[in-house]
């Protein structure tokens, strides 16, 4: 085994452009058309830039943060890679309530008045962040003291976000990672 050495923010976000930036015509989750994907999960699976990521969310986790979650599916690993960074406990939000076993919207213990960090991958409309920290505020009583995206792809999330009552950061925008349009 290999010991890392740590990435200056200038090397993750090169680390992720060259990973994960495709050119093309793409349809977003929004459903707004671009120039240009991010495909997370080409850096998502990349265990180097993971963990840089996970350093660079436990930044955002203070003493008052209970738990770190993350909506399913690119959340997931961002909040593991905090878990392990942080010893936080770590809370898996379902984009929607299973119809077997527990049948629970939420994995991991939660409990009334936990105050949650939410990892994110890329926001654009802030839509699913927006969804995800409603949820745990609505149905458990947790108060969602920010959420921290990797990529702001600068279209409008962050203002959603916090118009929505919500604490925002990005580790880094779309200039950050050269992408001019």
């Amino acid at each position: 085994m290999t010991t890392a050495t740590t990435m200056t923010d200038a090397d993750l976000a090169a680390a992720i452009a060259d990973a994960a930036l495709l050119r093309g015509d793409f349809t977003l989750r929004s459903g707004r058309k671009s120039r240009y994907y991010l495909d997370k999960y080409l850096f998502e699976t990349r265990p180097e830039i993971l963990k840089e990521l996970g350093k660079r969310f436990a930044q955002h986790v203070t003493d008052d943060v209970d738990r770190v979650a993350g909506p399913e599916l690119g959340g997931v690993p961002l909040a593991t890679a905090t878990a392990l960074e942080t010893g936080k406990p770590m809370i898996l939000v379902r984009n929607a309530k299973k119809d077997y076993g527990t049948a629970q919207r939420f994995e991991g213990k939660l409990e009334k008045g936990d105050r949650v960090l939410i990892t994110e991958d890329i926001a654009t409309s802030g839509g699913q962040s927006i969804e995800a920290a409603q949820l745990l505020r609505d149905a458990c009583g947790c108060e969602v003291v920010k959420i921290v995206v990797v990529i702001d792809r600068q279209e409008g999330a962050e203002q959603a976000i916090r118009d929505a009552g919500f604490d925002f950061a990005a580790l880094f925008t779309k200039a950050d990672l050269g992408i001019d349009e």
